[in-house]
């Protein structure tokens, strides 16, 4: 038996391994960097959507669909602290006159931003 062979029909190559003739695949993903939402979107389908997540991983598209996740929830982050600050009236002469003021209202915005991303982008499957 020949230890590579080639299937004209779907294009493929095969290594023989063990009497057995397996496709040489290779995957085609692009490596993106992801970041903290990416990974815990990562965790919660892994845990809550084990199918999902294997599905991905299968045809390769799982880095890529984290990247696009990530990219998605920190631009919505970002927006939202920005709108939300504004709304509230927490400006950088708040900042100026009363620093203490200012880290209470800012940390109390990005809370309520992370708990809008939670929902609408990382628990939103």
């Amino acid at each position: 038996m020949k230890k590579y062979i080639s299937d004209e029909k779907n294009g493929l190559d095969y290594t023989l391994v063990n009497g057995v003739y397996l496709p040489n695949l290779v995957s085609t993903e692009t490596h993106y960097e992801i970041g903290i939402w990416g990974m815990r979107y990562y965790d919660y389908i892994k845990e809550h959507h084990p199918a999902f997540c294997t599905s991905l991983m299968v045809q390769c598209k799982l880095n890529m669909h984290l990247h696009e996740v990530d990219v998605r929830a920190n631009e919505m982050y970002d927006t939202l602290i920005t709108q939300l600050a504004e709304k509230q009236g927490v400006t950088e002469q708040l900042k100026a006159d009363n620093q203490m003021l200012w880290v209470q209202k800012m940390t109390n915005i990005a809370n309520q931003a992370r708990e809008i991303v939670y929902n609408k982008v990382i628990y939103a499957r």
